[in-house]
């Protein structure tokens, strides 16, 4: 990276930004997972919803008027309704350690676990769970495996996800400031919007690319009339969401978490057209770890900050289809799979 300007973090993750791991797990015969985000220690948070259709779970928690401040951790699942139980595995695995929330001594403490979900329960995986389904299980796996380096794709919360008419996915990116702030977002891109411009193979976040991350196209064949959507579903298919959660190490209170996160969001709107449907179900979580303070301006860094983190939300996102591969024994269509020279 130069030092004179911002650039991706070592890893190119939301992991770059200290205090934070990640951990995922999925199940290939139901083609469903989960991604869990979680901060070394109790971390400010906020979740900004656009979606019509939206799935989530503790979320009435992280307002800035009410009593927790903090989150313990922060799940996102497929499995549509089935797929909240996965915080209920993180929650166990955290309290059977100590972790939580806690008012009085010699009772447990509570873990607060925020979740939202994407449908992909009609991706053609086996849901014949009955009354057992993966959720629980998979979130325990996920937290279990929480660690700085998670893979991306066909993986975690975003196995089962289809963007548009492609192969959605797991996706990540980070952005280190000249004067050391770091940014990050990841993301389960199951969108019904496009993530790239109609009749070609570019996507809708090539402007922000850094470093060829999502393969270096350019930004030339960025062009689309009304109603043009190009690889978006149809209106038949109308079940999605795009779920993410962006991360600072900056020092936040609730309220500017909030701002943070609905900053973030126009990076869903820059990667995915059209977006917040309202059969989306789209959320967007924001984290502060707490290590730098915002200094003298603090109001003029939550707006950087906000900035920043809605571009690398759209690298992110473009990263996640970009990096997709088919389910095993399927032909699912892939970005990779686009002719080169954007014919159909």
């Amino acid at each position: 990276m130069d030092a004179n300007r911002p650039g991706p973090g070592p890893r190119n993750l939301i992991t770059d930004v200290p205090g934070l791991r990640v951990g995922q797990a999925q199940d290939a015969g139901v083609r469903t997972g989960v991604t869990v985000i979680l901060p070394d220690e109790r971390a400010v948070a906020a979740c900004d919803v656009r979606g019509g259709a939206p799935g989530t779970r503790e979320t009435d928690a992280l307002q800035p008027e009410n009593l927790v401040e903090a989150v313990d951790a922060i799940v996102l699942s497929g499995g549509s309704v089935y797929g909240l139980a996965a915080a209920d595995g993180v929650v166990t695995w955290l309290g059977a350690r100590g972790r939580g929330f806690g008012l009085v001594a010699g009772i447990p403490k509570s873990p607060v676990v925020p979740g939202a979900i994407l449908f992909d329960v009609a991706n053609g995986g086996d849901k014949g769970w009955d009354e057992q389904p993966p959720y629980r299980e998979l979130g325990r796996a996920a937290v279990a495996a929480a660690g700085l380096d998670f893979a991306l794709g066909t993986a975690g919360a975003g196995y089962g996800a289809m963007a548009g008419g492609l192969k959605g996915g797991t996706g990540s990116a980070s952005v280190i400031t000249t004067d050391g702030f770091t940014v990050g977002a990841v993301v389960a891109v199951n969108s019904w919007g496009s993530v790239i411009a109609p009749d070609g193979r570019t996507f809708w976040a090539a402007p922000f690319e850094l470093e060829g991350e999502f393969g270096g196209l350019g930004s030339a064949g960025l062009a689309a009339g009304p109603d043009a959507w190009g690889s978006a579903k149809r209106p038949v298919e109308t079940r999605n969401t795009t779920i993410a959660c962006v991360a600072t190490d900056a020092i936040l209170t609730p309220a500017q978490a909030k701002r943070f996160a609905v900053m973030a969001q126009d990076g869903l709107a820059r990667a995915i057209r059209p977006i917040h449907a309202p059969f989306d179900g789209d959320v967007v979580f924001a984290v502060g770890t707490g290590l730098r303070p915002l200094g003298e301006q603090p109001d003029y860094m939550i707006a950087r900050l906000g900035a920043l983190a809605a571009d690398t939300l759209a690298r992110a996102v473009a990263r996640g289809v970009f990096e997709a591969t088919p389910w095993p024994g399927t032909g699912v269509p892939c970005w990779r799979d686009l002719p080169v020279d954007g014919s159909r």
